[in-house]
C-alpha cells in the first residue's frame, strides 16, 4: 500500500511539474516548433556530412545550421522586409491620392453594368458596398503600416526569438537521434507505437513544409513575374501575397490574379487581362494542381480534402505556422486511430453491413 501510494504521488507530481514546464515554455511555442521542423528538414544533410567527418559533430552541426541560415532564414528576411516596405509605400500612395481606389472601383462598376443590375436586383446597395470596400482597403493599409512600425519597434524581440530558434536547432540537429531515443524510452505508449508516431511526425512535417513552401514560392514567383511583365503596380507585394495565399489549397493565388484580370478588363486593357487570365489558369493554377498532390498529399498519405481542411483550420488556430501544424495534427489523428483499430478492435467486433438473406 505504501509503495502504491508513493508511486501515485510521484506520477501526480510528474504531471504537475510537466504541466508547469509546458506553461513556462508556452511563449516560445513558435520558435520551438520551427526549430524542430528545421532540424527535421536539414538532418539528412547533417547525417551526410557526418559520414565524411564522423569525429566532428559540433562542426558539422554548425555547418548545417549555416546552410539553413543561408538557404532559408536570410531569403525570408529579405523578402519580408521588401514586402513591408512596398506595402507601406503603396498605402501612402493611396492615402495621398496618387492611387485613386474610388476611381478604380467606379471603372469596374461601369465596365460590368449587368453585374450592377444583378446585385441591385437582389437588394445589394452598390454605393454602400463601395464605401465599405474603400473603408476595408484603407483599414487594411493602415493595419499593414501600423504593424510595420510595430515590427520595427519589436525588432529586438523578433531577433531574440529567431536566435532561440537557431540555438535550439543546432542542438536538435546534433543530438536529434539521441533525443528521439530518449523520448521513445520515456513515453509509456509502447516502443513500436512511438516509433510509428515519431516517424509519422517527421514524415508529415518534412512533406508539408517542403511541399507547401515549394508550391507557394513557385506560385508567388510566377505571379509576381507576370504582374511585373504586364506593368501592374507593386509586383513584389502581390507576389508575396500570392505566396502567402498559396498556402491555402485549391483557391490560394487566384484570390489575387483573378480580381486583377477583372480590373484590367474594366480599365480597357483586354489584351493584358486575357494574358493574365490565361497565364493564371494555365500556369499558376497548374502548379498547384500538379505539385501539391505530389509533394504534400502523396508523402503525407492524406486525402486532398483533409489536407485542405486541416491547413485552413491550422491557419485559423495557429496563424502562419498552422499550414504545417494543421496537416501534422490530422496525420497524427489518423495514425492514432490506425493503431487503435489494429490493436484494440478485433475484426469480428467491427461494424459490418448485414449479409442479405438468400430466401
Amino acid at each position: 500500500m505504501q509503495e502504491k501510494l508513493e508511486r501515485r504521488s510521484f506520477i501526480l507530481s510528474l504531471l504537475l511539474v510537466s504541466v508547469a514546464f509546458l506553461l513556462l515554455v508556452k511563449p516560445f511555442f513558435t520558435p520551438i516548433f520551427w526549430a524542430c521542423a528545421t532540424a527535421l528538414i536539414f538532418y539528412p544533410v547533417y547525417r551526410l556530412l557526418m559520414q565524411r567527418f564522423p569525429n566532428s559533430p559540433n562542426s558539422m552541426a554548425l555547418l548545417t545550421l549555416f546552410m539553413c541560415i543561408v538557404l532559408l532564414v536570410i531569403p525570408v528576411l529579405v523578402v519580408a522586409t521588401s514586402f513591408i516596405n512596398e506595402a507601406v509605400s503603396l498605402y501612402h500612395r493611396v492615402q495621398h491620392g496618387e492611387i485613386d481606389v474610388s476611381k478604380s472601383l467606379e471603372q469596374i462598376r461601369s465596365a460590368f453594368p449587368r453585374v450592377n443590375d444583378m446585385l441591385e436586383g437582389i437588394g445589394v446597395d452598390i454605393e454602400e458596398a463601395k464605401q465599405r470596400l474603400l473603408g476595408g482597403v484603407m483599414n487594411a493599409g493602415s493595419f499593414v503600416a501600423k504593424n510595420a512600425i510595430e515590427v520595427g519597434q519589436n525588432t529586438v524581440n523578433f531577433f531574440v526569438m529567431l536566435g532561440l530558434m537557431l540555438y535550439l536547432t543546432f542542438f536538435l540537429i546534433r543530438d536529434g537521434e539521441r533525443l528521439v531515443n530518449l523520448i521513445i524510452h520515456a513515453l509509456p505508449l509502447g516502443d513500436e507505437r512511438e516509433h510509428l508516431l515519431l516517424a509519422k511526425f517527421a514524415e508529415v512535417t518534412r512533406a508539408t513544409i517542403k511541399g507547401n513552401l515549394v508550391v507557394a514560392i513557385t506560385q508567388g514567383t510566377l505571379g509576381g513575374i507576370i504582374f511585373w511583365i504586364l506593368g501592374l503596380p507593386a509586383p513584389l507585394l502581390w507576389g508575396v501575397l500570392m505566396t502567402l495565399l498559396s498556402l491555402l489549397p485549391a483557391v490560394g493565388a487566384a484570390l489575387i490574379w483573378f480580381p486583377a484580370a477583372i480590373y484590367l478588363y474594366a480599365i480597357s486593357e483586354p489584351i493584358k487581362a486575357t494574358i493574365l487570365l490565361a497565364y493564371g489558369f494555365a500556369v499558376i493554377s497548374l502548379v498547384d494542381n500538379l505539385l501539391r498532390p505530389i509533394l504534400v498529399g502523396r508523402d503525407t498519405k492524406l486525402p486532398d480534402y483533409l489536407v485542405l481542411f486541416s491547413t485552413v483550420g491550422g491557419l485559423f488556430m495557429f496563424g502562419i505556422s498552422g499550414f504545417a501544424i494543421g496537416p501534422l495534427l490530422a496525420a497524427l489523428f489518423l495514425a492514432f486511430w490506425e493503431i487503435f483499430m489494429r490493436e484494440f478492435v478485433h475484426p469480428e467486433d467491427m461494424l459490418m453491413p448485414p449479409k442479405p438473406d438468400n430466401d
